[in-house]
């Protein structure tokens, strides 16, 4: 830290508090949003920090003045928590902002106009991740970690401001993605329900003027969570929403959606092209998609097991799991066309000794009784249309499409 003499200290002060009241008397919410980043690390808000440190009668210089004393609630705590965070004091840093954001939100909803939710938006954002910095610093020290829970309860406060009638309701959408990445950090994404509800329900709500970015930030959660609920139809929907309008230059915007888009179209019968893997870095789902091309079990669960932490991380483990199915199905379809080529009149009555055979040369030993069952639960899911002859142990395909396709829709679980 430079030296800064008293005077000096007291001269950053004194001008933090004057671009503070000026910004919101002439109502420039492009200034205001600067001076309330804590986490930026910005050079004017690292000397301020600085000179509270050295000048500690900062809160008798904001009652004396009554152009200061009227933000003073904001502001007094604003100043603990940059004093706070430059020394790496995040536990105290927390709930100080905290306070100062809570005044900052009193003053906000007296405001007719919306010309401070870019500034909003900063403390939305700044209370999730000085949050998650406190935590991270409780947790070091032994302690309960609890104040991402606390952002979440606040971040909902400011929701109920945004979420009425008027042009703030815009900003209602940037706070609910807040939301979501708090409550899906906390693993409590049960909770999200309510705020999806109040977005899709409510009528003042029109979903298209909400800005581009708010959007694609929604439909990429909201699409996540049709995903943990097996709702691929729905998560296809929500997740191609937010690839076809994410900007395409943002490459790690575009492999966070597919990461979760891929699993869902293969789960809809839909695989992608290699192209597409290699250009956004996703080859852990190349060896998933050879193995559903080729039939090929062993390759599929080799895929799994290779990057298993990393398909359970992104919560896709049990999706991909279930594409076994599919891969029993692929491989009675090659052997299908094997026989066709063979023995046209009878390609449709496929031996179960021959599925054994091809299960013994992938390497999996498979009996009469477990080739039943998976050609029975094929049968039931509507991936193989035909029936059992018992009697000589074959199975008896429909001569038209025995192998019907997905067409985007999923196999029913």
């Amino acid at each position: 830290m430079a030296y800064i003499s008293m005077g000096e200290a007291h001269r950053r002060i004194t001008d933090y508090l004057n671009r503070f009241s000026d910004a919101i008397f002439t109502q420039d919410g492009a200034s205001l949003t600067q001076l309330l980043s804590l986490s930026s690390n910005s050079p004017p808000l690292l000397s301020l920090a600085d000179s509270l440190s050295i000048f500690q009668d900062a809160n008798r210089l904001i009652k004396q003045s009554e152009k200061y004393s009227q933000f003073g609630e904001i502001t007094a705590p604003l100043f603990r928590a940059f004093q706070s965070y430059r020394i790496g004091n995040l536990v105290d840093a927390y709930p100080a902002f905290e306070k100062a954001a809570n005044a900052f939100l009193q003053e906000f909803r007296n405001w007719e106009s919306a010309w401070a939710l870019d500034a909003l938006y900063v403390i939305a954002y700044e209370i999730r991740v000085l949050a998650e910095m406190a935590d991270r610093e409780l947790a070091l020290n032994g302690k309960s970690p609890e104040k991402l829970k606390a952002a979440g309860s606040f971040l909902m406060k400011m929701f109920g401001v945004l979420a009425g009638k008027g042009p703030k309701r815009v900003g209602a959408l940037h706070v609910t993605c807040q939301l979501f990445k708090v409550y899906f950090k906390l693993g409590t994404v049960h909770l999200c329900r309510s705020v999806i509800r109040s977005i899709e329900t409510a009528r003042i709500f029109d979903f298209e003027e909400f800005p581009k970015r708010d959007k694609v930030t929604y439909m990429y959660y909201t699409g996540r969570l049709e995903v943990f609920n097996e709702n691929f139809p729905a998560a296809d929907h929500k997740l191609s929403y937010a690839l076809m309008h994410c900007d395409p230059q943002n490459e790690a915007n575009m492999r966070m959606i597919l990461k979760y888009l891929i699993p869902v179209k293969l789960s809809l019968g839909i695989l992608p092209s290699d192209w597409l893997m290699q250009k956004y870095n996703l080859i852990e789902y190349r060896n998933v998609v050879e193995a559903l091309k080729r039939g090929d079990l062993r390759l599929l669960r080799h895929a799994l097991q290779e990057h298993e932490d990393r398909f359970l991380r992104s919560g896709v483990y049990l999706v991909l799991e279930k594409l076994e199915l599919q891969v029993y199905q692929r491989l009675l379809k090659k052997i299908h066309f094997i026989q066709k080529i063979k023995d046209p009149s009878k390609a449709h009555q496929m031996k179960l000794e021959v599925i054994i055979k091809a299960f013994k040369w992938l390497e999996m030993d498979m009996d009469l009784d477990e080739v039943e069952c998976i050609v029975a639960i094929l049968i039931y899911k509507n991936l193989m249309k035909g029936y059992f002859a018992h009697k000589s142990k074959v199975v008896v395909l429909s001569k038209q499409d025995p192998f019907p396709k997905l067409n985007g829709k999923p196999v029913n679980s």
